[in-house]
């Protein structure tokens, strides 16, 4: 996914794959600021003052806002990022037992199921955005201001007449291409964190499973200062990441909350008094709030997975027979109990750590608004 952005760190000695990545990447920016970005929120001005149009407006034009923001981000962020990608690629070749390699297939078998899902939750909209626009059928809410000729599938305004043919079916196919890419845009970014973290998660039980088996080795003090380089590698490659993807964490979380609390206003001021809405539009907004759920709920999870990870290093430590040994080796844990002592996260903005208390407490609140916006309606 990230290649057909051009996202995906080329290799260096190929000058050939440097270039075609870096033209995809400028295709995928200028495709998306200029016929899809910019159209729609021109049209946003358009239909600035009534409710329903601005948020069946927003709901597209936030996540193409935030697919070129992550697209930059991870951009600006390649270089940090190769090393993670590297560290991937010598963890699967190195030596190692038998349960330590299905640790690592358990997590990269759950990576690969949370792709797949990405990957239809960018397919399957587009083609049913497309489908429906080719037979006259919108999802969307339209009058005459947005769509004053056939209904297109997003809510744009552009400088031609998109009203008569071929002008009409060339503006279609140029927007479901790049929602496509958009969607890519939106989606692998997300994916790519979720295998980034994941990993670094079946390291970490990897290291607990050999801390609470070192009496089985003969040469412990080996043994321990391996362990202590992999805890400390495993540390700086979560602050990697965290450095990486704090700030667009941020920014999603500050998203979520908007597009959650408008569309949930729409959907329960439209169920109060029977609004406009076909049951049709009504059912495609709520896939799109449960869409951008899930986008966030992946977030978390990692996050949360991350966090209890962690907390078998410390525990593994603290609980193991140190009396056993002796006193000098012994007092080597100290080593990684110092380290295991803070608990370890991906942050949003260094602010707040992205676990599942986050996702509920984040829930909490923009349902909170949701309530206060229907009673200032009242």
């Amino acid at each position: 996914m990230l290649k057909i952005i051009g996202l995906w760190p080329p290799d260096n000695r190929d000058h050939r794959k440097i270039t075609k990545s870096r033209f995809r990447l400028v295709y995928n920016l200028t495709t998306m600021f200029f016929i899809l970005t910019i159209p729609a929120f021109a049209a946003l001005i358009r239909v600035w003052g009534d409710m329903i149009l601005m948020v069946d407006n927003l709901i597209y034009s936030l996540p193409m806002t935030i697919s070129v923001f992550k697209v930059c981000i991870i951009w600006y962020k390649q270089k940090a990022l190769v090393s993670l990608i590297d560290m991937i690629a010598r963890d699967w070749m190195k030596p190692k037992l038998k349960e330590e390699r299905d640790v690592m297939m358990k997590l990269a078998k759950i990576s690969r199921i949370i792709v797949i899902c990405g990957w239809l939750m960018v397919i399957l909209p587009t083609i049913i955005s497309l489908v429906c626009s080719c037979f006259g059928v919108t999802t969307r809410y339209i009058t005459n201001l947005t769509d004053p000729g056939k209904p297109l599938a997003l809510q744009t305004y552009y400088l031609h007449d998109v009203s008569k043919s071929p002008q009409f079916e060339l503006t279609l196919l140029a927007q479901g291409i790049t929602m496509f890419t958009t969607g890519l845009s939106y989606s692998a970014v997300d994916q790519f964190l979720a295998l980034l973290v994941l990993h670094v998660c079946g390291q970490i039980e990897n290291l607990h499973l050999r801390l609470i088996h070192m009496g089985r080795y003969t040469n412990f003090d080996a043994i321990l200062k391996y362990n202590v380089q992999d805890h400390v590698r495993l540390i700086r490659s979560i602050g990697i990441i965290d450095d990486s993807f704090d700030l667009l964490l941020l920014v999603v979380i500050v998203y979520f909350g908007i597009t959650f609390c408008l569309q949930g206003f729409l959907i329960v001021n439209v169920l109060n008094k029977e609004g406009k809405l076909s049951i049709i539009q009504l059912v495609w907004f709520i896939a799109v709030t449960v869409c951008i759920l899930l986008h966030v709920y992946l977030y978390c999870a990692v996050g949360e997975a991350l966090a209890t990870q962690y907390e078998k290093i410390h525990r593994a430590t603290y609980e193991y027979a140190w009396y056993t040994l002796d006193p000098k080796t012994a007092r080597n844990l100290i080593l990684i109990m110092l380290r295991a002592n803070k608990p370890l996260y991906i942050t949003a903005g260094k602010t707040f750590p992205m676990t599942m208390a986050t996702f509920c407490n984040l829930l909490k609140t923009s349902a909170g608004y949701i309530s206060v916006l229907l009673a200032n309606q009242d």
